[in-house]
C-alpha cells in the first residue's frame, strides 16, 4: 500500500485549542488536546502553532502544553496559508505525505479553515503552497473524519474505515498501544473515533464497519424477577441514536452486533451458556465446565439451604450481581462463609451464587481475537481454607469487594504446595471456538481456573471486547486488526 499521500502531519493554531487561562495541571482533561493525542498515537506528527509576536508568558504556556503531550510547538511569521505552508514544509522537511494546517475563521462560518498540501523529501520547499487545497469545518471534532476521508481518497477506496465508540479512558488505552490508527494498517484498516458531538449519520457516511463497547454507554439495566433472562437496557442519548441508525440501515455493519453482547450482560445467561461446554469432554481426561451456580431473587428465602444443596454448592461461595456490567454496582461481590450471613448481605439482587473453586491461586485469562486465541496467567484468590482462616479474624463475616478494584489475591506463602495446575490448551481452545459460535462474538475474553484435585477447567467469567493488554502489543494488535478484517471480508462474500 502506498503511504506517500497519507496524512502525516497536523498543525493546529493555538487559538483553536480553547485553553484560555487553564492551568498546566488541567491540560490532560482538555478535550481538544485529547483529540490531538489520537493523532500522535497514529504516528501523525502533531504541532501547536502560534504567529509571532507572542508574549513570553503565552509562549511558555504553549510550550508547557505541547511538552506534556509530546506535541511540537511551532512559531510562524504569518498565519496566511501561503507563507505558513512554506515555513511548515521547511521545518518538517523530514516528512513525506500530506500536511494539514488548521486556522480559525474569526467571526465567520465555517469556523475552521483546513489547508492541506503534500510535501516529499526531495521537493522544493517553495512548491508546498502551489499544491494546497482547503476544507472547511465547524468543529475541531471533525478533524479525524477529515483525515480518514483524505486518506481514503489519496490511497485507495478499498481501505476499510472502522468507526469505534467507547469511553475515553478505554479508547486511550487501546490507542496508545497503536490499536486504533487513523493512518492505514498493513491489512488496509483505518480507525475513526466516533463522537456524539457530531451527527452520527454524517460520520457513518465514511464508516464501513462499527466497533463498539456498548456497555460503556449503558445508563440502566432492568432485570425481571422470573427465572428467565430478560432485561431492558437504557443507553445514553448518543448510543440510542447510533442504535437507531444501525436498525434502520441494513448496510450498517458491526464487528459484533448489539444483540450478541446481551448475554454477556447477564451472569445467569452466561452460566447457562457455559453448561453447553460439557459435551466437549471426553472420558479419562480433565474436563471443561461451568461452575455450579444458583440464581436468587432474595437472600432471605426460607429454603435457601436446600436450594444450595441441590445446586451442589457448599460454603464458602462467591456471590455476584446478575447484571454483569454497564452499571455502577455490577462488580460489587462477596465471598460468604456462613449461611446466616446471606440475610445481611449487601450484594445487588437478583444475584448468582457461584461455586468457589480451589485453584492454587492461579487464573488463566483467555482472549479470543477472531480465530486466534491467546492467554496469560495471573495471580488469583487463595484457596478456601486460607480464606476461611483469614475470615475467622473478623468473625467469619462476608468478604466484600469490587472485582474491578480490590480482588483479594493470595500472598506468596498462601499458594498450595505439591499441586501445579496443568493447562489443557487444546481443550480450552475448543471451548473458545464453541463460545464464539454460541455467543456470535468476534472479540471476547474469558477466565479459567483449574480445580485442585479434579483438574477440571472451570470457566468463571466471560466478557466482551477486553483490553488484552497482558498480551504483547506486537502480537495482539495485528491479530486484533486481522480479526476485524476477516469479519468484514466474510460479510462481503455473503
Amino acid at each position: 500500500m502506498l503511504m506517500g499521500e497519507a496524512v502525516r502531519g497536523v498543525i493546529v493554531d493555538h487559538a483553536l485549542l480553547q485553553y484560555g487561562t487553564i492551568q498546566p495541571e488541567n491540560f490532560k482533561s482538555n478535550g481538544t488536546l485529547s483529540l490531538l493525542r489520537k493523532l500522535l498515537f497514529s504516528n501523525i506528527q502533531t504541532a501547536i502553532s502560534y504567529v509571532l509576536p507572542v508574549s513570553a508568558e503565552r509562549v511558555n504556556l504553549l510550550q508547557t502544553m505541547a511538552k506534556l503531550h509530546s506535541f511540537e510547538c511551532l512559531p510562524l511569521t504569518a498565519s496566511s496559508p501561503d507563507i505558513a505552508s512554506r515555513e511548515i514544509a521547511q521545518t518538517w522537511s523530514h516528512i513525506s505525505g500530506t500536511i494539514l494546517y488548521l486556522l480559525p475563521n474569526h467571526d465567520a462560518s465555517p469556523k475552521i479553515t483546513c489547508t492541506y498540501f503534500s510535501i516529499a523529501l526531495d521537493d522544493e520547499v517553495t512548491s508546498a503552497f502551489h499544491n494546497s487545497n482547503r476544507i472547511y469545518m465547524e468543529k475541531l471534532e471533525e478533524l479525524p473524519l477529515t483525515i480518514c476521508h483524505l486518506n481514503k481518497k489519496a490511497i485507495s477506496n478499498d481501505l476499510v474505515t472502522v468507526g469505534y465508540i467507547m469511553k475515553p479512558s478505554r479508547e486511550e488505552d487501546f490507542a496508545k498501544r497503536g490499536a486504533f490508527p487513523i493512518c492505514p494498517t498493513p491489512n488496509g484498516l483505518m480507525f475513526l473515533p466516533l463522537t456524539f458531538e457530531l451527527p452520527i449519520s454524517k460520520q457513518l457516511e465514511e464508516v464501513d464497519v462499527i466497533l463498539h463497547k456498548a456497555t460503556d454507554e449503558i445508563v440502566s439495566i432492568e432485570l425481571n424477577s422470573s427465572s428467565e433472562s430478560s432485561y431492558q437496557i437504557g443507553y445514553t442519548k448518543g448510543m440510542q441514536e447510533l442504535q437507531r441508525h444501525i436498525e434502520n440501515h441494513n448496510d450498517c455493519f458491526e464487528v459484533d452486533p448489539l444483540n450478541s453482547i446481551y448475554p454477556v450482560l447477564d451472569r445467569l445467561k452466561i452460566q447457562q451458556l457455559l453448561l453447553g461446554l460439557e459435551d466437549l469432554n471426553v472420558g479419562g481426561r480433565c474436563k471443561v465446565r461451568a461452575p455450579h451456580f444458583l440464581k436468587v431473587n432474595s437472600f432471605d428465602e426460607p429454603d435457601l439451604v436446600q436450594r444450595l444443596h441441590d445446586a451442589t454448592l457448599s460454603l464458602p461461595s462467591i456471590v455476584k450481581p446478575q447484571v454483569a456490567c454497564g452499571v455502577a454496582d455490577a462488580h460489587s461481590m462477596a465471598i460468604v462463609f456462613k449461611v446466616e450471613d446471606f440475610k445481611v448481605l449487601n450484594v445487588p439482587l437478583p444475584a448468582v451464587i457461584q461455586e468457589y473453586v480451589d485453584h492454587s491461586s492461579t487464573l488463566f485469562k483467555f482472549y479470543v481475537l477472531g480465530d486466534r486465541v491467546f492467554h496469560t496467567v495471573k495471580k488469583s484468590m487463595p484457596n478456601a481454607d486460607v480464606l476461611i482462616k483469614s475470615s475467622e479474624k473478623n468473625g467469619s463475616k462476608p468478604l466484600l469487594f469490587d472485582s474491578l478494584k480490590s480482588l483479594p489475591t493470595a500472598t506468596a506463602n498462601q499458594h498450595s504446595e505439591g499441586w501445579d495446575p496443568c493447562l489443557d490448551l487444546a481443550l480450552v481452545n475448543k471451548a473458545a471456538e464453541r463460545l464464539s459460535k454460541r455467543l456470535g462474538l468476534t472479540i471476547f475474553g474469558f477466565d479459567v481456573v483449574i480445580q485442585e484435585g479434579s483438574g477440571d477447567h472451570v470457566v468463571v467469567d466471560v466478557n466482551y471486547l477486553p483490553s488484552f493488554k497482558e498480551i504483547p502489543d506486537d502480537v495482539a494488535v495485528p491479530a486484533f486488526w486481522d480479526a476485524i478484517k476477516k469479519k468484514v471480508d466474510s460479510k462481503a462474500v455473503k
